[in-house]
């Protein structure tokens, strides 16, 4: 873990191995209607005590211990809650959350406060309560209106918990990719709901792959790379979509061709279990001028981008690995095994486009736009890219939901620290 992650005041830890109980997953949500019920009467009393918190931090900036100590609880139990519910984890949670939990979470003791800060916590807590009902991580929202949990619990751990169900059911174990991706929402659900509860003054960091251990990224034959800074000019962000209606009608034409290249690619595939190249090409130009326009919509990207998709030709680049062989039964029912894939990348458009919204009024009033979200938007375009490669044939390699954007660093090996002199 990073210095930059290990300051952070609320942090996740995940000790989870993958496997699940097929019967506990069969009724999940059987199992955790007793943790509804107390999810209500435990929010109650967390979210009335909050605002004695908030008096005590306006008066003496500092929250009290006892009341710090409640709402922390308070905040890791619904940690523990939605990981159970959403299939991030897999034993039955405790009813406090004292116990330690496969998806857990770290909080500082009390520390000193600004008092702005303080006074104007729940207006500068909307961006991140948007940010995380899109993520839907963390039940907490939900038990403040008298135990409406599941208008929380949605966006993207409601579609993991959804898909990892079945996986889960066929193969006795979680996705990899599905419970990062669902544990970094839990993360940042975390955060929000220690931001909002006067836990802390630190805003919730939207980084990608904020967990400890971090999470993989495999590699993928569609790659993302981001060589880009955070400035964004105020003019272009002004007039960002009437500078993309070109894009978009050109774009429009495009996609009739691509769907009959595609057409075309599935039957020579099915005859000679590989794309032909051409075809590879021009369809792989079309995904990639697809995300260089995204990026430069959703302001994850800052150049205005061009019309062919020509690999390295923005900040926002996709990589596709040329093609290569593919099972004939795996082109067969392409359509049907891409279903999850794309109800994923569906969930991850709506996140891109929360992320679009809010950098859009970052980036007017500041010239630049949040690391954190850039980042994020940068992870929901690369699933979206991948599971378009799929579809399209252009890769049998189905899409990665890692919320990772790039590989971790490897760790130094004990003896090659020693002989280094940095052990």
């Amino acid at each position: 873990m990073s210095a930059e992650d290990a300051s952070h005041p609320v942090r996740l830890v995940v000790r989870d191995d993958r496997r699940r109980g097929r019967l506990t997953v069969l009724f999940r949500l059987i199992l955790a209607i007793p943790h509804l019920v107390w999810l209500a009467l435990f929010g109650l009393a967390a979210f009335t005590l909050a605002f004695v918190m908030w008096l005590a931090v306006l008066y003496e900036r500092r929250a009290p211990r006892s009341l710090h100590a409640f709402l922390a609880s308070f905040t890791r139990y619904t940690v523990h809650l939605t990981a159970y519910l959403c299939l991030a984890a897999d034993p039955y949670p405790s009813f406090t959350g004292s116990k330690p939990y496969p998806v857990d979470v770290e909080i500082d003791p009390p520390a000193i406060q600004g008092r702005w800060g303080a006074g104007f916590r729940l207006v500068l807590a909307v961006p991140a309560f948007v940010v995380s009902s899109t993520l839907g991580g963390s039940v907490a929202v939900g038990s403040a209106y008298g135990g409406a949990v599941f208008g929380s619990l949605g966006g993207l751990t409601a579609t993991i918990g959804l898909l990892g169900w079945f996986a889960s059911l066929a193969r006795g174990r979680m996705p990899r990719g599905m419970r990062d991706a669902a544990v970094f929402a839990i993360g940042y659900g975390a955060q929000t709901t220690a931001y909002a509860l006067m836990l802390t003054d630190r805003y919730p960091d939207s980084t990608p792959g904020r967990s400890e251990p971090p999470p993989e990224l495999p590699a993928h034959p569609v790659a993302l790379a981001v060589d880009d800074d955070l400035r964004r000019p105020r003019l272009l962000v002004l007039f960002r979509f009437p500078l993309v209606v070109p894009h978009i009608l050109w774009l429009t034409l495009w996609f009739v061709l691509v769907l009959l290249a595609t057409l075309l690619a599935w039957l020579v595939a099915l005859v000679s279990g590989r794309v032909p190249r051409f075809l590879h090409r021009f369809m792989a130009a079309f995904v990639r001028a697809v995300t260089h326009l995204d990026a430069f919509f959703y302001l994850v990207g800052r150049r205005f981008p061009g019309f062919v998709g020509r690999e390295g030709g923005y900040p926002i680049d996709l990589t596709i690995a040329p093609p290569e062989r593919q099972r004939r039964l795996g082109v067969l029912v392409r359509v049907v095994l891409g279903l999850p894939a794309l109800l994923l990348a569906t969930t991850f458009s709506s996140i891109a486009l929360v992320v679009g919204v809010l950098c859009w009024c970052t980036a007017l009033a500041t010239g630049r736009v949040p690391g954190g979200l850039r980042d994020l938007g940068a992870v929901s375009l690369r699933y979206q890219a991948q599971a378009a490669a799929y579809a399209l044939l252009l890769t049998s390699r189905y899409p990665d939901s890692s919320p990772a954007l790039q590989a971790p660093p490897p760790v130094p090996e004990p003896a090659l620290l020693e002989l280094t002199g940095l052990a």
